[in-house]
């Protein structure tokens, strides 16, 4: 008999990055980065777990950005083509490191390893990832949920209930139209909860969703079952928190799994390792000549954290290591489980969310661990078995009620990273946009449009949804890529006014509307009447 249960949620998001307007852009690699090193790999692991008739159960969050993207055409003939340069490149690599044989086996490995990737994608999917996630879902393995439409950060918009509210209902929308089906729980970005959040998500439909540690630790009544079991929200929407112990052997960067010497390292590509002056180098650069990670590294952790004389990659020493280091991870949750079963009135759940990126993108072994750690637990000795949120919850046992605190899971615990001296100069803007927005609905929305200035409206609001991504005040905060951040904001807050104005005046510019729906063509389906506190 089950003493307790693991339930592992993994949440792949991206923010919404395509410019048909340019040949290529750099920030689009953000996508076939991870579609090549994460989805694709997660994808096999899925399919190799099912060819072997393990049973297990995991979460899998897809925001709607990310679902918009993958099903993208252009942004699959472009993956395509970046796939075609990696295998390329892995294939002059195989002949500039003939005379060191080690390297040279990594660039076998390489040449493999995108290879494989492409045959998933291409022959067995199509190009359809969204069809090897549903396949998966459909299967029993994995219970696919999503998050708000365009990631927005929901506390900092809570100044409007209808843009929170939107970014909700659109978001499960979006999910729907790919999925089939409504999901029953929902991912708040950035596991960002304000008290009050909860009523607008039962409205929405959702049965639960997820706070950091403190969000339940600190409830408006202490939780008798520490963050092991939900809190009901008061009405009947529950609220699952993050277990520290799991997430702190993945997530921290000293002493988490991720940061043991014989894993690969990430900041050694040989886009800043090999000399420039190599002019097969140049066609995988930025600008033939600007310095890029190619997904070619040939080196391990090693002991230093300068980045310097780095041992060269032992991919069967690395392999070893995630195995272990996943039998380390279920043995640790045996002993927490024990533990924790003998003092609480209804079997623990350990909830342990991560960014699904961090598997096989920041942590290249990660897709590796993640796959020894399933099949580990669907062994029927360890008295642990894998669960999702909602199949928790299908076991109708009552849990006590509470209201979670305000939380998020980024640095401190609340909102400094999306609210800061590098960022707080957006937010004025940001809700003047939101309130404007909902004024063009209240005007409009009984009169009769024309179908010109229901496009204007619609693509108002996208706008609108595309600047309130919590990408871009993370960005500005961390200090990666700020300028295209502070562009992105600035540009569709841009395009926002602009169309509200074409609305006000009705003199809506075809030529330029139809250029930003080109360019911004996420959520087809989207109307600009549901924008209001109460939709039909």
């Amino acid at each position: 008999m089950k003493k307790g249960f693991l339930s592992i949620v993994l949440h792949a998001h991206l923010p919404y990055v395509r410019h048909p307007e340019y040949d290529g852009f750099f920030e689009e690699n953000w996508l076939f980065e991870a579609m090549t090193e994460c989805y694709i790999p997660l994808i096999n692991v899925f399919d190799r777990l099912h060819q072997d008739s393990i049973h297990y159960r995991l979460t899998l969050s897809l925001s709607p950005t990310l679902i918009a993207m993958l099903g993208d055409e252009l942004l699959q003939s472009r993956y395509r083509h970046y796939l075609a340069k990696r295998i390329e490149l892995a294939e002059k690599e195989i002949i500039r490191t003939r005379k060191n044989p080690q390297m040279q086996k990594l660039a076998r490995l390489y040449r493999r390893f995108f290879i494989n990737i492409a045959e998933t994608y291409q022959v067995h999917y199509q190009c359809d990832l969204l069809a090897a996630f549903k396949k998966h879902g459909q299967q029993g393995q994995l219970e696919l949920i999503t998050t708000a439409a365009t990631h927005g950060f929901l506390p900092l918009l809570n100044l409007s209930e209808t843009a929170v509210r939107y970014q909700v209902d659109l978001g499960l929308e979006t999910f729907e139209e790919s999925f089939g089906f409504s999901p029953s729980g929902f991912w708040l970005p950035e596991c960002g909860y304000y008290p009050g959040l909860e009523k607008i998500l039962e409205k929405s439909g959702v049965n639960y969703f997820f706070t950091d540690t403190h969000g339940v630790i600190d409830a408006s009544v202490a939780p008798v079952n520490n963050v092991y079991a939900p809190l009901d929200c008061g009405n009947g929407v529950m609220a699952f928190a993050r277990d520290p112990e799991s997430s702190w052997q993945v997530w921290h960067a000293e002493d988490g799994y991720p940061g043991h010497v014989d894993y690969r390292e990430y900041y050694r590509d040989i886009g800043f390792d090999v000399d420039v002056e190599e002019a097969y180098l140049a066609p995988y650069l930025l600008d033939g000549k600007t310095r890029i990670n190619t997904g070619i590294k040939y080196h391990r952790i090693t002991g230093e954290r300068d980045g310097s004389e780095k041992a060269l990659y032992d991919p069967r020493t690395a392999q070893y290591q995630a195995k272990t280091d996943a039998r380390d991870f279920i043995a640790k949750r045996q002993l927490q489980i024990n533990g924790l079963a003998e003092n609480m009135d209804v079997t623990p759940v350990i909830v342990s969310p991560y960014d699904a990126e961090l598997f096989g993108h920041w942590w290249f072994e990660g897709p590796a661990w993640l796959e020894s750690v399933l099949r580990l637990a669907s062994e029927k000795s360890n008295g642990i078995e894998t669960i999702s949120a909602g199949d928790y919850l299908k076991q109708g046992v009552s849990h006590q009620l509470a209201v979670p605190a305000f939380s998020s899971w980024g640095d401190q615990g609340y909102s400094c990273f999306w609210i800061n001296e590098e960022n707080d100069w957006i937010y004025p803007f940001l809700h003047k946009a939101a309130g404007e927005m909902e004024q063009l609905v209240m005007d409009f929305r009984g009169l009769i449009v024309s179908p010109r200035q229901q496009r204007a409206l619609n693509q108002a609001l996208r706008s609108l949804l595309l600047a309130q991504s919590s990408d871009w005040p993370f960005i500005m905060k961390a200090g990666t890529t700020t300028a295209y951040a502070n562009q992105r904001i600035t540009d569709y807050l841009a395009r926002f006014n602009y169309l509200h104005d074409c609305i006000r005046r009705n003199k809506i510019n075809e030529k330029y509307l139809l250029a930003l729906e080109t360019m911004d063509n996420i959520f087809p389906e989207i109307d600009f009447r549901q924008y209001c506190s109460s939709p039909d």
